[in-house]
Formats: C-alpha cells, structure tokens, sequence
C-alpha cells in the first residue's frame, strides 16, 4: 500500500488516526482485534507490524542483532529503525513494553500456579 503524495490537512489527518485508534481500543477482544487486523490489513502489512513488535520486544531483552535477524527474518536496517525509536523512548514504545513485560510475567506465574496444584 501506498500513501498518496498530495498531503491531508493536518487537522483531517489527526482525526482519521483518533478514529482508527478508538475503533482498535473499542474491540472486545483480542480474537476480534486479530478477526479485524486480517481482514483490514495486507499479509505484508499485517506482518510488517508483528515483525516491528517482536524485534522491539527482543532489543528490550538484550537479544542481539543477528539472532533477531536470523530469528525474525529481518534486516539490520529494519532493527537499526526500531532501535532508534526506542532510543527516542516515545511513550508508545514504552508503553507497548510495559503490557507486554505485564502479560509475560503474568503468564509465568500462572503457569507456575496451574503446574503447582496439578491442573
């Protein structure tokens, strides 16, 4: 997909991006979100995004740049860009670890819990 060159108003623009956040905030779960995501975005696109989330996830980890790209099948340039985002802590970024880092642990400690008392 490709954005047309001739520019939207900033204000249009602002608006056509809340929208399209409040409906991906509005979704009841996480089975709707990926129903949507599949049916609303290309392959490419959709995979594109997933890559760009797992590669921030394992810079944050401390993975290294040629286990990321033999791993995610990506480009030194490609992680070289999301570092440098990371790097600029922009509150997404951040925000999006924080979940993440939330659910991981989350999941650990209930998997701990179920293996304690035998399912």
């Amino acid at each position: 997909m490709q954005v047309s060159k001739r520019e939207l108003s900033i204000e249009f623009e602002q608006q056509i991006k809340e929208i399209f956040a409040q409906l991906i905030a509005d979704l009841p779960n996480k089975d709707k979100a990926q129903q949507f995501l599949q049916d609303f975005l290309t392959e490419t696109e959709y995979i594109a995004l997933a890559k760009r989330l797992t590669i921030m996830l394992y810079l944050d980890k401390g993975r290294s740049y040629e286990d990321i790209k033999k791993e995610v099948k990506v480009s030194s340039a490609t992680i070289a860009s999301v570092q440098k985002a990371m790097e600029k802590a922009k509150p997404g970024f951040v925000l999006a670890l924080q979940y993440m880092k939330a659910e991981e642990w989350a999941s650990t400690w209930a998997d701990k819990i179920t293996g304690f008392f035998g399912k």
